[in-house]
């Protein structure tokens, strides 16, 4: 049976500015994302080229791959001479989206929530939290990072007057689908969940759910077949 594959798409202005969409696999936004890394931290060192050869061992691919991820975004580079680091990671920045600042909720004020709320990456990287919200009467109202935790309740109506972009859900299985639905009536159009089940939104709204069980169950696999 063929592989399925997540796609996203990449919206892009074409010479005569009308807007075009692409197909892009989501297995190569994420090394995209893996080569913005290197490439800031080589821009940071002070070097100002980098060849395919040396991405793709950077970031454990090959250096055919790292060719065609670039090319579905254009000609960058040159034969012989490599990609210019700073200009490549400043592309790179644009097509990800994270030269404008995303405004995120979090919601669930637990070990998980706050953990979120008090990583400084977000912020580093454009996404600033403006809300972080709970049903526990006890935590609402209590400091949470640079927030305070709000009511549960209040979320539909910030959600308008923050005009957040992002949700970030860190409950329970079975809160999960009543705080999507929640959330995309308010007009969130992204949501990046924690919660271990799967959840049903209209075909517009893009949704990761992160599951540690699995991951860690990947990594059981992989010490179980090493082979040694």
């Amino acid at each position: 049976m063929p592989r399925r594959h997540k796609f996203v798409k990449y919206f892009t202005n074409t010479p005569d500015m009308a807007l075009s969409s692409k197909r892009i696999a989501e297995s190569t936004v994420r090394r995209l994302s893996m080569y913005l890394r290197y490439l800031e931290g080589l821009d940071e060192s002070g070097q100002k080229t980098a060849s395919s050869d040396e991405l793709a061992q950077l970031c454990g691919t090959t250096p055919a791959q790292v060719r065609k991820d670039l090319s579905f975004f254009g000609s960058f580079g040159k034969r012989g001479l490599g990609y210019p680091v700073h200009e490549l990671s400043t592309r790179l920045r644009d097509i990800m989206g994270l030269s404008q600042a995303w405004q995120v909720v979090i919601v669930g004020a637990g070990k998980i929530g706050s953990a979120l709320a008090e990583y400084r990456g977000f912020r580093q990287r454009g996404f600033k939290v403006v809300g972080v919200y709970d049903k526990n009467p006890d935590k609402i109202g209590r400091p949470w990072g640079e927030a305070t935790v709000q009511n549960i309740s209040d979320l539909a109506s910030d959600v308008l007057t923050h005009r957040v972009d992002i949700a970030v859900l860190a409950i329970p299985a079975d809160d999960a689908q009543d705080v999507v639905d929640l959330i995309v009536a308010a007009g969130v159009r992204a949501i990046l969940s924690f919660a271990p089940t799967s959840l049903h939104v209209p075909p517009h709204i893009a949704v990761k759910t992160v599951n540690m069980a699995m991951e860690l169950e990947g990594l059981s696999y992989a010490l179980t077949n090493r082979g040694d």
